[in-house]
């Protein structure tokens, strides 16, 4: 029979982090990706849109957000924008993957005049799909663009297609046929 003192002694044991491998610290983990916010003209069409096309399904709906400090939301977001952008709507929404899309309509959004991809900021952000033209199509049918024809990686050998596209609000975005890992780990190009 243990003591209890000798059963916690030996659960320290067990549960005590282990020292990082050479080269590697406590920080230097893989990181997982949570959500990606995204500037739309119409919030309430941009929720029927993903859910329809990509079938994304809504955390929260579309809701509106006024600036003022007096809950935790309010000032966060004077943190992130500033004064003087006096109330915005805001919607929540998810991938298959568990990925949050947080889709936010401001009151004075602007459609940028050229895709100015030189310039510091995320361009893209890329879904995966199988079915890459039927993606494709079901995008234009409901408002969006196809930027370029449907591409392989490795034409003859191996089925990884892309494709960049548009939604109806002017947001570019790429489509994968296989996972970012798969396509890239014998080096596309």
């Amino acid at each position: 029979m243990y003591s209890a003192s000798a059963k916690i002694h030996a659960l320290s044991k067990v549960s005590k982090p282990q020292a990082p491998k050479q080269g590697m610290t406590m920080n230097t983990y893989p990181r997982t990706f949570s959500h990606i916010g995204i500037s739309v003209p119409d919030v309430e069409r941009a929720v029927v849109f993903y859910s329809k096309v990509m079938g994304w399904y809504q955390i929260m709906k579309p809701t509106v957000i006024t600036e003022e400090s007096d809950t935790p939301i309010g000032q966060m977001c004077i943190d992130v924008f500033g004064k003087g952008w006096g109330s915005f709507k805001i919607a929540h929404m998810s991938t298959g993957d568990k990925i949050g899309v947080e889709i936010f309509e401001f009151k004075n959004n602007e459609n940028p005049k050229d895709f100015e991809y030189w310039k510091t900021s995320t361009f893209h952000f890329c879904v995966q799909d199988p079915d890459v033209e039927g993606l494709v199509e079901k995008i234009v049918a409901h408002g969006g663009k196809q930027r370029m024809p449907i591409r392989e990686y490795y034409p003859g050998e191996k089925p990884y297609r892309m494709v960049y596209v548009e939604d109806p609000f002017g947001l570019i975005f790429e489509v994968y046929s296989h996972s970012y890992e798969l396509t890239y780990s014998q080096g596309a190009y």
